[in-house]
């Protein structure tokens, strides 16, 4: 009788050991979905989204209309703004490799 409920306990301390560590699995799988960029990836945003996307990534320019035309417009192609004010480019490919013809970037 007291090996049954020794094994009884062992089999109640691994279960609960177990769904703990399920648990914790499953709240660092949530804590890295949530701490990707939403909208810094490359077709990440739907187009209305677009508006506040550029008036965040323009905010810091004295040139906020052709700086907010340009941005809008690439984002329309790429449904994607980089987060800041400047650079983070590179999360963006689409942003970042749209040149005028000139060579120099098109997007903001």
């Amino acid at each position: 009788m007291a090996t049954l409920s020794t094994f009884l306990l062992l089999c109640l301390a691994l279960m609960l050991l177990s769904s703990t560590h399920i648990q914790a699995a499953a709240s660092i799988e949530t804590a890295v979905a949530s701490s990707k960029m939403y909208g810094g990836t490359q077709g990440s945003l739907r187009p209305e989204e677009c508006g506040g996307r550029c008036t965040v990534r323009c905010s810091a320019t004295s040139f906020k209309k052709p700086c907010m035309v340009f941005c809008r417009k690439c984002c329309a192609k790429c449904l994607c703004v980089p987060p800041g004010t400047y650079g983070n480019k590179q999360m963006c490919p689409c942003y970042n490799n749209w040149k005028t013809k000139r060579g120099g970037p098109k997007c903001p």
